[in-house]
């Protein structure tokens, strides 16, 4: 009992002889969007004494803290499906509302080359590996599932040469990139890195990739390879062509071709041409929603797109992609006599579309970009639509 006694004097006197400073912090996690906004009392002067300067980093520490506590599967969610603002300065630094998962968990001599290879917006990656998952899935026996193991060898091999093009894209583009809000933050345009370790990060990626070719039969060797010329070129068309999102769409489906040809040792073309062409058409819906995001900026720096070719008929160009991509899809299916549940699928993938031609505002770039990214969603209901289709027929 006099413990007791002697414990609650202790608290009552340590309660009244220490000071109450200032304000209290507020920090917002944007990883978890739907949490409140949580109350940080320091206890510290943040207009005196020694804190002074420090002060400010203690939201962005406890935010980090905060973010580190997300379970395995909310992080991988958060990286899968939510890209980043490129608004990194050129000291690194990033505001607590750019906060992304690379700066969270990658040491920062490497954080560079993480925005380099676009690691921190995944939505470009899922759109190279739909098509692959498409025609693997579509190569499948009737009533088997597809090959895992080559599922696999294309998911890290979209990665790979995603992140690539971005680089090399990068590389060529460093000096309009500085000219526009959006790009200007870019890790080579804004003197992060330079020339010389963004051609050494290349090296790395395209050696990586080469790992991954090999694994596939000689047909595919050859085939994959061949890929490489689109991939360094597309980045020159916006300069010579007002059609660069068709070389985009050339490039990016070229896993439609070589998935079906790493399973098959040989290609079809009554399936794999229609997948392959539905493939360049809803590119070219896509990336032409995309770039009327930059359109002010391209007229200024001299650089081509559909956007500025299409202008006000965007919308009416956009709709003749989605008819000839849906169109594709369903002759590729019925040449390849998937079952009916792929036809459901592909009336649901259609409706995705419509949505978002007849919505997009054009002249909003956060609506163009929500749009855009969106094709996600279109990519993998065309793929449950196969997958369905195959395990039926």
């Amino acid at each position: 009992m006099a413990s007791a006694l002697i414990s609650r004097v202790s608290r009552r006197f340590l309660k009244s002889s220490l000071p109450s400073y200032g304000p209290s912090i507020t920090v917002f996690n944007p990883l978890i969007s739907t949490q409140s906004p949580v109350k940080l009392d320091h206890g510290l002067n943040p207009s005196s004494g020694p804190f002074k300067q420090s002060l400010h980093q203690i939201p962005t520490f406890e935010l980090c803290k905060s973010a580190r506590s997300l379970s395995n599967f909310q992080f991988v969610v958060h990286i899968s499906t939510s890209p980043s603002k490129e608004n990194k300065n050129q000291s690194g630094c990033v505001s607590s509302g750019d906060i992304s998962w690379i700066d969270l968990y990658l040491p920062r001599q490497v954080q560079p080359y993480a925005r380099l290879a676009r690691l921190d917006r995944p939505i470009g990656t899922w759109l190279l590996l739909w098509p692959c998952m498409w025609s693997i899935t579509l190569a499948a026996a009737p009533g088997q599932l597809p090959d895992f193991k080559m599922l696999s060898l294309f998911g890290c091999g979209a990665l790979l040469l995603r992140g690539a093009g971005c680089t090399i894209n990068d590389l060529l583009d460093r000096d309009i990139d500085t000219k526009v809000e959006r790009t200007k933050s870019r890790p080579v345009a804004s003197g992060l890195l330079t020339p010389f370790q963004g051609l050494s990060f290349l090296g790395f990626q395209l050696f990586l990739g080469l790992g991954i070719l090999l694994q596939l039969n000689n047909y595919s060797r050859v085939l994959g390879a061949s890929s490489l010329l689109l991939v360094f070129s597309y980045p020159l068309m916006k300069r010579i062509t007002f059609w660069p999102q068709a070389f985009l769409g050339l490039t990016f489906n070229w896993g439609a071709l070589l998935g079906w040809a790493a399973v098959k040792g040989s290609l079809d073309p009554a399936i794999v041409l229609p997948l392959y062409a539905s493939g360049v058409f809803w590119t070219l819906l896509y990336d032409t929603i995309y770039a009327h995001q930059d359109k002010e900026d391209d007229l200024k720096v001299g650089v081509k797109s559909t956007a500025l070719r299409f202008g006000d008929s965007t919308k009416e160009w956009i709709t003749g992609f989605g008819i000839a991509c849906i169109g594709n899809l369903a002759l590729s299916g019925f040449n390849a006599e998937i079952g009916w549940p792929y036809y459901a699928f592909l009336a649901a993938a259609s409706g995705h579309l419509c949505w978002q031609i007849i919505t997009v505002d054009l002249s909003s770039r956060g609506d163009c970009n929500r749009k855009f990214v969106s094709n996600k969603w279109f990519g993998a209901i065309i793929f449950g639509g196969i997958l369905a289709g195959r395990l039926s027929s």
